[in-house]
């Protein structure tokens, strides 16, 4: 073999090469729509799933806030619900570089400059607003008034914004642990009689680290809080399409009826007033 068919051989080696592993790109798929699968949307969540976002640990069914939302946005793409994939995937994968075998990903990502390195991001779903979190055997727990909840002692996690937000909120100075686990030793050991966290932290403490826990009020929305977005393979084709939609149910009001129903009113959770 001529040193100039070796040479030939090997750029068109290379050139197949590149071309492979750009069809299995983050930002690529097989679908003609921009899609992992044509015609199909293909949208992950974690393994378990839970409660608000997703009930039951089955997105499929439409039931809590992010399931909701998914489909949600997918209507506004253009797809059925019967167009709606679902798979599972773990939290860090969602967010490392590397190839995707789906379009969304949804599983209460906060959006930062760092992710947006090596995934894209969505305009946001929802920001978090601080939660107020207590047990059965608590006084604090029928508290749903500012006047009420400010005569209790409120624990907050060192360097969290909750300090600001109780500060501001309920005029008073909480008392700062070192962390949320603290917190919840203080909680259970009766050395405080609530804690003030963001909502999401607010339902695992009260579903995973306490017996009679409960988040018994949220505080007023002021807009400061964390900002969840769906996660899509870099450079995806569906990036601006999915912030579309986000926009027009920002617009008509679905997002807020949607965090209202399964973030308030199915959780029980009022707003303090």
């Amino acid at each position: 073999m001529t040193r100039t068919l070796r040479l030939s051989l090997a750029v068109a080696t290379a050139a197949a090469a590149a071309l492979a592993l750009s069809s299995c790109s983050a930002g690529s798929s097989g679908g003609a729509d921009g899609t992992v699968s044509d015609g199909k949307l293909t949208i992950a969540t974690g393994q378990p799933a839970y409660s608000p976002w997703v009930e039951d640990n089955k997105p499929q069914s439409g039931k809590g806030f992010e399931s909701a939302v998914a489909y949600a946005v997918a209507k506004e793409m253009g797809y059925a619900e019967s167009d709606v994939v679902w798979k599972r995937s773990t939290f860090d994968s969602a967010v490392a570089p590397g190839p995707k075998d789906w379009d969304l990903n949804v599983q209460q990502f906060s959006i930062s400059s760092q992710r947006k390195k090596a995934v894209d991001m969505s305009s946001p779903y929802y920001t978090t607003t601080q939660a107020v979190v207590t047990t059965q055997k608590s006084k604090a727990v029928d508290d749903t008034t500012i006047a009420k909840l400010k005569q209790d002692t409120i624990g907050v996690a060192a360097g969290s914004t909750s300090i600001t937000s109780v500060k501001d909120t309920l005029g008073v100075t909480p008392q700062v642990f070192n962390s949320n686990d603290d917190a919840v030793l203080a909680l259970k050991s009766g050395q405080i009689d609530a804690i003030v966290t963001d909502l999401p932290t607010a339902f695992y403490m009260s579903a995973a680290q306490l017996d009679d826990g409960t988040v018994s009020a949220q505080f007023p929305a002021d807009g400061k809080g964390d900002q969840f977005g769906f996660v899509l393979p870099k450079d995806s084709g569906l990036t601006k399409k999915v912030d579309s939609a986000l926009q027009k149910l920002d617009d008509d009001g679905t997002l807020q009826d949607l965090q209202t129903k399964w973030l308030s009113s199915e959780t029980n959770t009022p707003v303090l007033k």
